[in-house]
This record gives structure tokens, sequence and C-alpha cells, in this order.
């Protein structure tokens, strides 16, 4: 497994939960150093494991599987069974890989669909009663600050600024970063809900069509409009310097595209930088190909086929409005940010508070 680089400034640590905090002067004796990170997410229940390295951490083990959390939410409000018991199983599967190694620090976040459920908080009653694993719903900010710890190697010295952007399966986010020679720091943050999943209920087969897909960039990018206004992000692209960075599905399977991948591998694709121009031709490749089609893309496949489109329409209102002629690609996100606070907490760094 590849090494994880790791440069930030310290955050403050999660809470372990009970199991965790149990073994840790068991781990700390056999200098075992394990550290996990748990991210519910709206589409994706994501688990990694890690130990630190020279250069931030050392991935030993992962676990990655699609639940649709989110499923009918739009339309209820709520969670739905079928739904929340995809998503134990999957966390289920997690919990058995964690009681396999004592854990120096553990920390687990939920984001948009739990935020936004009316039972969301009794689904997480259930995941601590049955599993041990205590999920905690973080706000937008918090996704954004996470996102940036792990994307941050990525920046380059002469960078001035970058949009990171993470498109994800209830919500998207997106962060202005300032880089004034130091730490790259957050100038301003925006979630918007529209995901993968959303997008894919609301629209069903509309954005499979040219007119469909149009109206959905269009509308995002009305909905980006005044952030933009507000940092003067376009005239800051005009003067250069500005890094675009994409942490989503959307963004590696546009990269496997580009690449002509013939399985989607992550250390094939993180970290690589696109021209923009070949993205719009990935992003036109996909869209001809239509749901059969995507579902055989060997960076594809058919559970991920209804989600990749919604998707490529919310990357294409990003880049109408900020149009950066390179795209940085990141297999990486909420996982790694949280590893890394785990990381610095007990490498003594000084403990910064969360938003929310």
């Amino acid at each position: 497994m590849p090494d994880i680089a790791l440069r930030h400034d310290g955050m403050a640590a999660f809470p372990l939960r009970p199991q965790a905090a149990e073994s840790k002067g068991r781990a700390a004796q056999a200098d075992s150093g394990f550290y996990a990170a748990l991210d519910l997410g709206t589409n994706n229940c994501r688990l990694l494991v890690g130990t630190p390295s020279p250069q931030g951490f050392r991935v030993v083990d992962s676990f990655s599987r699609i639940v649709r959390l989110g499923e009918g939410l739009t339309a209820t409000g709520r969670l739905s069974q079928p739904a929340m018991d995809r998503a134990m199983s999957a966390l289920s599967a997690c919990a058995d890989k964690l009681g396999r190694r004592p854990l120096r620090g553990f920390a687990a976040v939920a984001t948009e669909a739990c935020r936004r459920a009316a039972n969301g908080s009794e689904f997480l009653a259930r995941v601590n009663r049955e599993t041990g694993i205590s999920p905690r719903v973080i706000c937008a900010r918090e996704e954004a600050q996470l996102a940036l710890a792990s994307c941050s190697p990525l920046l380059q010295p002469h960078d001035r600024r970058a949009i990171l952007f993470d498109i994800g399966g209830g919500s998207t986010e997106i962060a202005w970063v300032r880089l004034n020679g130091g730490a790259p720091e957050l100038a301003g943050t925006i979630s918007i809900p529209v995901g993968v999943v959303t997008l894919a209920e609301r629209e069903g087969d509309s954005c499979f069509t040219r007119e469909g897909f149009e109206a959905v960039r269009d509308e995002v990018a009305e909905k980006l409009a005044a952030f933009d206004a507000v940092h003067c992000i376009g005239q800051e692209i005009r003067q250069g310097g500005v890094r675009l960075i994409g942490t989503s599905g959307t963004v590696t399977t546009l990269a496997g595209t580009v690449m002509d991948l013939p399985r989607y591998r992550r250390q094939w694709v993180d970290g690589v930088c696109l021209d923009a121009a070949e993205a719009d031709e990935a992003l036109e490749t996909l869209f001809r190909m239509g749901r059969q089609g995507l579902a055989a893309h060997p960076c594809v496949g058919p559970d991920r086929a209804d989600f990749v489109l919604p998707g490529c329409a919310v990357y294409a209102a990003i880049r109408q409005l900020w149009p950066v002629s390179r795209l940085t690609v990141a297999d990486r996100g909420l996982r790694e940010g949280m590893l890394m606070r785990l990381i610095q907490g007990d490498r003594g760094r000084a403990p910064r508070r969360p938003w929310c």
C-alpha cells in the first residue's frame, strides 16, 4: 500500500470510541501505531486504516462500498429502511476490520444524508448499538477543511489560490483556498444540496439527454454564481496561479477515461494533473456511451452508471464558471484528512476545535 504525504497545520483529534480508547494503551506498548478513519456518506461507506510514516501515513487496510444511504431522502426527508440496512451491513464489515487491530486513534463522521434526514440521529444511535461505532455528523465547512487537509500535498509552491471541489452523493462542497507562502487557508466555502444521488433520483434519465444535462449544468452554475462574485474568483483566475482540484468519483472517472485505463487503480490516478480540454473530451466520451456503455466501462461499472452523468453535469458547471486550464485529480478525501488529524494530534501539534 502507498504512503500518503502528510503536510498540514495541526488540528484536533476526534474522540476515540470506547473500544479504541481501551486498546490505546496496548497499542502504544506494542508500538503498532494503527489509526483508522470512517466516512459514512450519502452514497458510500469508506474506511481507511494507516500507520504513521515520515511522509505522512502508510495505508494498511481499506474498505469502500456503495450503500446509497441517501436513496429516497429528497422525496421523503427520511432515510429508508433498505438504505439503512445496506449501510448497517457495510458498517458491520468495518467494525470487523476495526476489531482486528488495537487502535491508537479512531475517527468516524457522517455527512449530508445524516445531516438532512429527520431520522438521521435515530439511525446513528442504531449504528452505535449494533457496531460500537459512533459517527459524528459534521457540517459542510468541516468537510471542506478535512478535504483540504488531505489534498494540500497536491498544492505547489507557485500556486496563489486553489479551488477545491467535492461532488458528493447528496451535496457538492467548494472551498476557495488562499496560499501565502505558508499553510493553505480556507478563504471561503459553499455547500449546495446537489449531488450525484439526489440528481440521479430527481432527474431520472434526463441527464442522459443533451437538454437535461445542460439544464443541470446551468442550475449548478447559477447556485455558485454568488460565491464566485463574493470572492472574485474569475478575476483571480485571469491573474493566474489558481489550481483546480477535484476530489470525487466524477473526476477520478474522467481521469481514468483520459488515461484509457483497463481497470481503475487509485495509484494510477491520485495526483494526476489533466489538461482541462482532455477532461472535456472525456466527459463527452462518457456522455455518448449511454447507460449501458457506462455500466460496461472499466472505471464505472453497473453500480455507478446512473451517477456518472449527474456528476459530470456538476463538473461542467464548475468548469464553465471557473475555466482553469488544468485539473488536478485527487483520489483522497475525508478519511485521509481525519487520519492526518489523529496523527498530528498524537505528534503534539496545537489542537484546533471543529467549526460546528
